[in-house]
């Protein structure tokens, strides 16, 4: 779980510094697939018991806030700019 959430801001960190929108938009899609693995290991927690309800619960709506954010962040990337 920690390498996955990990992962997530280490690709955005990574993709901002390529040079260009569909190179950064590369990277929130690895960042969005993080963000599923990383959801999917907190079920996986829950159903071990290896977590409580409440944290899953916790972590379950703040990742799916993340994954939100990305999809939010991943279409504005890939709108053509504008010319000035």
């Amino acid at each position: 779980m920690v390498r996955a959430g990990m992962s997530i801001s280490t690709n955005i960190v990574e993709g901002s510094s390529q040079h260009s929108r569909r190179e950064f938009a590369r990277f929130l899609r690895f960042a969005l697939n993080s963000a599923s693995e990383l959801e999917y290991h907190l079920i996986v927690a829950r159903d071990i018991n290896a977590i409580d309800r409440a944290d899953f619960d916790a972590l379950a709506t703040q990742t799916a806030e993340v994954r939100k954010m990305l999809h939010g962040l991943l279409i504005r990337v890939n709108v053509p700019s504008l010319p000035s």
